[in-house]
C-alpha cells in the first residue's frame, strides 16, 4: 500500500440524546461491536456511551452505562480517561492513560498560573485496564450462554494505588526513567492512548514517551485469575510484554484497529502540540510480533495518508474500522476538541469516514 492523500468518503452524524452535552466535546475513542452498536468512550467520564444506526448516515437511541456498575474502580469520583477501546470476542475492551498529568493555565497570567504548572496530580482510575461482556446492545456484568464459555466482567489486577502492568513498567529499561520522574503526559510521560484486541491478546499504543522519534506499542496476554480479576501471562521465558518500536515520523500513538492481518495505526504529536496526524499500517502484524523495530525503510510499516488540519480544533483520538461501501474498507475517525462546523445543536456531533 503506497501512501495516497486522504479521501473523505463521508461524514456521519452522531446523536446523543440522553445528556450529550457533557461528552461531545471529549470524544477519545471508539469501537463497533458485530450487532452495528457504535460503542465511545470520553476522556472526562466514567461512562461508555452507546449509539445505534438509525439509517445509512447517522447513529442515535443513546444509551449511557456507567462503568463502576460493571467493575470496580479506585473511587467513583476520578475520570478514567478512556483512550483505547476495543471489541473482541463478546467484550468490549477499554483502558485508561496510565498517565499523570500537569494542570492547564487559567490564563488570568498570575502567580496561580505558575503553580498550577508546576502541580502534577494523579487520578487513580486512569490505571484501569477492563473488559466488560456485551449482550444485545447492553453491558453486562456476566453471560452465561448455552454453549460456549461464560462471559465475565474484570480488570488487570490493581495494587494499592496503580495496577501490575504499572508496576512492571517500573522496571523497564526503555520507561523507567520516565515513570520514575512523575512525567505528565503531555510533557512526553508514559501515556496509553492507543488498544486493539485479538481474543486475549492486547496492543497498547503510546503516546508517550517517544525516544528519539520511535513510538512504543506494548504487547501482553491477559488471563483470568479469578471471577473480576485478570493477569498478565508470560509471553517470553524473560518477560510478560513485549516492545515493538516504530518510525512514525516522530508522532505518538493516539489509536490502534485490527484490519484482518494488518495494524492500523493513528498518529499525533506526543507533546500538547499543535501538529499534523497521520495514519499508518504496521502490515501482517500478527504475523511479525517477533520484529522489535519497525521502519517505513523496511517495508512492513507504511504511512497511508495524512488526515486534514485544523489549528486549534479537530485533535483526531479515537479510530475504528469501519463498513462504508464493502466489508472494512473505510476508518470512522473520531475528534476531541472538534471544529464548530462538526456540532449540530447541542447533542449532535459529525465525524469522518475516510477511504482506505
Amino acid at each position: 500500500m503506497s501512501r495516497t492523500s486522504y479521501f473523505l468518503l463521508s461524514r456521519i452524524l452522531l446523536n446523543f440524546e440522553a445528556r450529550g452535552d457533557d461528552v461531545i466535546k471529549d470524544l477519545s475513542a471508539g469501537a463497533f461491536s458485530p450487532d452495528g452498536n457504535l460503542w465511545l468512550g470520553s476522556d472526562e467520564m466514567v461512562a461508555v456511551e452507546c449509539l445505534s444506526p438509525i439509517g445509512s448516515n447517522s447513529y442515535g437511541h443513546h444509551q449511557r452505562f456507567l462503568i463502576q456498575d460493571y467493575i470496580e474502580l479506585f473511587n467513583i469520583d476520578d475520570e478514567i480517561d478512556i483512550e483505547g477501546m476495543d471489541y473482541s470476542e463478546g467484550y468490549l475492551w477499554l483502558t485508561g492513560s496510565h498517565s499523570n498529568k500537569r494542570k492547564k493555565v487559567k490564563g488570568k497570567q498570575d502567580a496561580e498560573d505558575l503553580d498550577r504548572l508546576a502541580t502534577i496530580t494523579t487520578d487513580l482510575n486512569r490505571f484501569i485496564l477492563a473488559r466488560i461482556p456485551v449482550i444485545e446492545g447492553e453491558l453486562v456484568k456476566s453471560y452465561s450462554p448455552v454453549e460456549g464459555e461464560k462471559l465475565t466482567a474484570a480488570c488487570l489486577e490493581t495494587t494499592e494505588k496503580r495496577n501490575i502492568l504499572f508496576e512492571i513498567l517500573k522496571a523497564d529499561r526503555h520507561l523507567q526513567p520516565f515513570i520514575s520522574a512523575g512525567i505528565p503526559a503531555k510533557d512526553n510521560g508514559l501515556d496509553i492512548e492507543g488498544l486493539a484486541v485479538v481474543g486475549n491478546k492486547l496492543f497498547l499504543g503510546l503516546r508517550g514517551p517517544v525516544l528519539r522519534g520511535w513510538a512504543i506499542i506494548l504487547e501482553l496476554q491477559i488471563e483470568s485469575i479469578q471471577p473480576g480479576i485478570l493477569t498478565l501471562k508470560h509471553l517470553t521465558e524473560e518477560a510478560k510484554y513485549k516492545k515493538h518500536f516504530f518510525d512514525l515520523n516522530g508522532l505518538g500513538i493516539r489509536e490502534l484497529c485490527i484490519r484482518g492481518e494488518d495494524m492500523i495505526i493513528l498518529a499525533g504529536p506526543t507533546m500538547d502540540l499543535e501538529g499534523e496526524m497521520q495514519v499508518f499500517c504496521w502490515q501482517k502484524a500478527l504475523k511479525n510480533l517477533d520484529d522489535l523495530v519497525h521502519s517505513q525503510d523496511n517495508g512492513d510499516l507504511v504511512s497511508l495518508f495524512d488526515l486534514p488540519f485544523t489549528i486549534g480544533s479537530d485533535h483526531a483520538e479515537g479510530l475504528a474500522l469501519y463498513s462504508y461501501l464493502e466489508a472494512d474498507d473505510s476508518l470512522m475517525v473520531f475528534y476531541d476538541s472538534p471544529d464548530q462546523q462538526r456540532l449540530r445543536q447541542e447533542k449532535q456531533i459529525f465525524v469522518d469516514v475516510f477511504r482506505l
